[in-house]
């Protein structure tokens, strides 16, 4: 018979962590430090002031493509792609190049004319791109954000602020290609006209200068200043830090990070579940139920809420191990993450043969005794 599930949800956990320690600044004109899990802000300076972002912008362009999740896909470089100025990955026209190749000339070599040729394979024109990255930005949420140019190249309509940059990279490391990109200190590739293999070395000195660190993105012109965008995890916490305008950005992230994960722990959330659970056709029988404990990374003034989504009934055979409900954690009023409620021993289905009266009764006596 087929499984029937009504279902109903409660909150009844909460949890506030509030540790502050030693203050922190920067140099920077603008800057933020968030957990990358629950987007608390755990230090910030002017973070919403709308700024220059330079070649960080290139965390827009090169999740745009590890989004297109085919690495392999080859193309042939034309001269629109490589007319550009600044840094390269070493293109040029004719080359053949992979969006896997593009995608860590992008990240690890900040190249312009990787950045261009992303954009005039995805669209067919610069600004017909920095359209699909402006829609992008409004899904995430980014608020103060809006782009002109693919690589970050200078323009007054070109801007963001260091919370925008912090969320969008929040979702980007999400993309397993964009990780393994961002998180590599160098890469072998093969591209060119014919194909010949070089290795790119990332510009990103915090994955040699700092313990945990995982990328993210520098970035510098004569307007912006130095930005910068890191990422470092230890355990289950990963952490953001994000400074536009700062001629001390190394040592500033080093000790922003330092200073978030003094302010962030783990911690184990163990769910409160209903003792038992009714199994309709099979009288006075119940299954126990239990859920895994949630190990939550948590930041200063972090709260946990979960809700519990069960049936109020399920029919046999019931197995050890079934799922029967799940529940949700939330961070912040944002679900965190989701994990199974499960049956801990087994129900056999009713032997006697009943007829239909005889199980329409019991369910409406059931309904009735809620």
């Amino acid at each position: 018979m087929k499984k029937v599930v009504i279902l109903f949800a409660v909150i009844i956990f909460s949890i506030i962590f509030s540790v502050p320690t030693a203050a922190v600044s920067t140099s920077a004109e603008s800057a933020v430090l968030i957990n990358a899990d629950t987007l608390c802000v755990i230090y910030s300076y002017n973070m919403n002031e709308r700024l220059p972002m330079a070649s960080t912008t290139k965390i827009m362009t090169g999740l745009l493509l590890a989004e297109k999740n085919t690495p392999e896909k080859e193309i042939t470089v034309t001269e629109e792609m490589v007319r550009v100025e600044g840094s390269s990955m070493g293109l040029l026209a004719g080359d053949t190049v992979t969006y896997n190749d593009l995608l860590y000339g992008l990240m690890l070599a900040s190249g312009n004319d990787a950045a261009n040729t992303v954009a005039l394979s995805l669209c067919d024109s610069l600004e017909s791109f920095a359209e699909k990255m402006n829609s992008k930005a409004k899904l995430l949420g980014l608020k103060n954000t809006n782009f002109v140019t693919p690589s970050g190249l200078d323009d007054e309509n070109h801007y963001s602020t260091a919370y925008d940059m912090a969320c969008l990279t929040a979702y980007a490391l999400k993309n397993e290609a964009f990780f393994n990109a961002v998180s590599s200190k160098s890469a072998k590739l093969c591209y060119g006209n014919p194909p010949y293999y070089r290795t790119l070395t990332n510009h990103n000195k915090l994955l040699k200068m700092y313990d945990g660190a995982v990328g993210v993105k520098t970035g510098f012109t004569k307007r912006s200043g130095r930005c910068l965008v890191s990422a470092a995890k230890r355990g289950n916490i990963t952490l953001i830090a994000v400074t536009l305008n700062d001629k001390n950005d190394w040592q500033d992230h080093i000790n922003l990070l330092n200073y978030g994960f003094e302010n962030s722990r783990e911690e184990t959330v163990d769910l409160i579940l209903p003792n038992k659970l009714k199994v309709l056709n099979r009288e006075d029988r119940y299954i126990k139920i239990a859920a895994r404990a949630v190990i939550c990374p948590l930041s200063c003034n972090d709260k946990i809420t979960y809700e519990i989504n069960l049936p109020n009934f399920v029919f046999a055979p019931i197995n050890k191990g079934e799922i029967v409900g799940s529940a949700n954690i939330f961070c912040n009023g944002k679900l965190l993450s989701t994990t199974a409620i499960f049956a801990e021993n087994s129900v056999k289905a009713e032997q006697k043969n009943k007829n239909f009266k005889d199980i329409l009764n019991e369910f409406l006596n059931l309904i009735r005794s809620f």
